[in-house]
């Protein structure tokens, strides 16, 4: 166990948006609502768990891009193709816009199975089939 991800900590503009997102997608990943609190929200699977808490207010006027310092994407496994597809058509019924959708689902070149999309945030996502 020793060097596995424990958790991570993701500051977010809007909460209440932020939770309907990534509640029902961590769900579709097999994660369990696992700590809530007034200013955030945690998701677990296994021993590993995300973490989401509103940005403080002082701080919502300074813009995320991942192309800055910091956290690029978040990518989870998908476990297979047949999942990828199915959650791509249920992030495109969500309204959730598909990056790279020109060449979807090899953006990540032709040995790579995955679907790329943002959060509300718009940090980048991606879940892997194998």
């Amino acid at each position: 166990m020793k060097g596995a991800l424990h958790h991570i900590e993701l500051y977010v503009k809007d909460l209440e948006k932020s939770k309907a997102f990534w509640g029902w997608l961590l769900q579709e990943l097999g994660y369990e609502e696992y700590q809530v609190w007034p200013q955030g929200i945690s998701y677990l699977l296994g021993h590993t768990y995300l973490v989401f808490v509103q940005t403080e207010e002082r701080f919502l006027n300074i813009p995320y891009h991942r192309c800055r310092a910091g956290l690029n994407h978040l990518a989870f496994h998908g476990g297979s193709k047949d999942f990828v597809d199915s959650l791509t058509l249920k992030l495109k019924e969500k309204g959730v816009k598909i990056l790279y959708e020109e060449r979807h689902p090899y953006a990540g070149g032709p040995d790579y199975y995955a679907v790329f999309f943002e959060d509300p945030d718009r940090m980048k996502v991606e879940v892997t089939g194998e």
